[in-house]
């Protein structure tokens, strides 16, 4: 009976405790509600700072156990030039916030560790997100589930719901099978990972010869992990993977690619930047045809971080700006001028410290072999360039822009002639005339590059060597001048 009643204590004593503990963090999350929005807003500002949106929050009611708030992105100008908002329209958040130190929900999960809160988020039917709730029947597609922990690092689960949208006017169709994104990220937002899980999408359309065109997405997985450099420039690496993409025209099968890979890493070190890509795709087919698989790796370095951090701003900025702006929403014409018309006006910032840009390899192979193509620029810093120093001669207009170039062409023959053999036998063409075609236009290629002294030819491999410095050109062996480079291969160039 004793070890009864001490056992009642104990929980009446650790519901109390409960009690007391989620009542005070109820209490916390209101007092501090104004300063979560105004440092969200602040985060906003700094990320986009184009934007014109602002961040609030509107009925808080605060329970015992739980609270309940919506957050609300508003457009914060009184026009709609330059918002992606127009005024008076708002995204809103529904949020459902258990109270720590044992959320509810958490408990649910059969969690017990302490946190100081979590938190359900989901969208509201307000007119920009409309088109979405139409989609999924009056369903919010997103859902969210958010840990916080004491330490306000937060845990969040993202699901998308299913989507399935058919209009028969257009004969559009649309079946996306939903998927799941989980972002982990400290308390100051420095450190952010990321997964994402998306199963299938399945989009359908028509071609103007009234044919069903079909493309299918399958197996999508992202990993990402990053954090703030010293100048705020967000670093790290992430990884892309697509299983397969599937097409088809009016049901029969007209293209296959599998298993293609993308990894990305940016990195800095003493204010400088550098960047590496990788991409690859193990089988591609089209009409039938098995047109090998492909792999690239791009690099970036000495780029100038804090320039770095300016381009991506604007660069940020333009993009909403142009979005924004009705004139250009069917144009495309014309958001791809403004767009040149920016990388053109900003390539100076990327430019500066004189970076390096190299392609090492792009490689394409088969079962016959491989080819391969590398390339190395280093340009040079335009600050460096005077009044003194402004070009007069496409020689001074290079050498005030490059260091060096490198490129190297290596293309196996036999490899070249399969893939072409194929190309022809996706056209119509039987075995034997698909072979003698590709063999004819190989043969042909190789002529034609050692009669202009572009390519040489080695056993089987057709290559080409061209380097440049200081104004000279060499090809092959062969050093010449720039203008004689002009002159010989580019006439009416000079």
């Amino acid at each position: 009976m004793k070890k009864t009643r001490i056992a009642v204590g104990v929980v009446i004593a650790l519901g109390v405790i409960w009690t007391g503990g989620a009542w005070f963090t109820g209490k916390q999350l209101e007092k501090n509600m104004d300063q979560l929005v105004q440092q969200a807003n602040a985060t906003l500002n700094q990320t986009v700072p184009g934007s014109h949106l602002q961040l609030s929050y509107q009925d808080y009611q605060r329970g015992l156990f739980s609270s309940s708030v919506r957050l609300v992105l508003q457009s914060s100008s009184q026009t709609e030039d330059n918002s992606l908002l127009k005024p008076g329209q708002s995204i809103v958040l529904k949020e459902t916030i258990d109270h720590g130190p044992f959320p509810l929900a958490q408990l649910k999960k059969l969690n017990l560790m302490p946190g100081m809160a979590s938190i359900h988020s989901e969208l509201e039917n307000t007119v920009p997100v409309k088109p979405l709730f139409d989609l999924t029947g009056g369903a919010s597609i997103l859902q969210a589930e958010t840990r916080v922990d004491y330490s306000k690092a937060t845990s969040s689960d993202i699901q998308l719901l299913p989507v399935s949208y058919a209009n028969t006017d257009n004969h559009k169709k649309l079946d996306f099978k939903g998927g799941i994104l989980s972002v982990q990220a400290d308390s100051n937002g420095d450190k952010i990972n990321m997964t994402g899980d998306i199963d299938s999408l399945t989009l359908t359309t028509q071609n103007p010869f009234d044919m069903a065109v079909q493309f299918t997405l399958n197996g999508v997985k992202l990993d990402s992990n990053s954090h703030l450099s010293p100048e705020g420039l967000r670093i790290g690496d992430q990884n892309l993977a697509i299983k397969s993409i599937l097409g088809s025209v009016d049901g029969k099968e007209s293209l296959i690619l599998e298993n293609l890979t993308g990894k990305t890493v940016l990195d800095a070190k003493d204010s400088r930047v550098s960047a590496l890509a990788d991409y690859s795709f193990g089988k591609l087919k089209l009409q039938g045809q098995d047109f090998g698989h492909s792999k690239l790796h791009i690099a970036l370095s000495d780029l100038d971080s804090k320039a770095v951090q300016k381009f991506a701003t604007q660069y940020n900025n333009q993009i909403l700006m142009l979005a924004a702006d009705p004139a250009l929403q069917n144009n495309p014409d014309l958001y791809q001028q403004q767009m040149g018309e920016f990388l053109t006006t900003n390539l100076p910032l990327l430019l500066k410290g004189g970076p390096s840009f190299s392609i090492e390899p792009f490689s394409w192979a088969n079962d016959k072999g491989e080819s391969r193509f590398d390339f190395t620029v280093k340009f040079k810093d335009p600050a460096t360039i005077t009044p003194e120093t402004a070009p007069q001669s496409p020689t001074q207009q290079l050498d005030n822009l490059l260091t060096s170039v490198d490129a190297k062409l290596n293309i196996s023959t036999e490899m070249a002639t399969e893939m072409m053999t194929h190309e022809a036998l996706a056209t119509g063409k039987n075995q034997e005339q698909a072979a003698q075609q590709a063999e004819q236009q190989v043969k042909s290629l190789a002529t034609m590059g050692q009669m202009f002294n572009l390519t040489t030819q080695q056993d089987k491999n057709i290559l080409s060597a061209i380097q440049y410095a200081d104004g000279q050109i060499t090809i092959n062996g062969e050093k010449m001048p720039l203008e004689q480079f002009l002159s010989r291969y580019m006439q009416g160039i000079q």
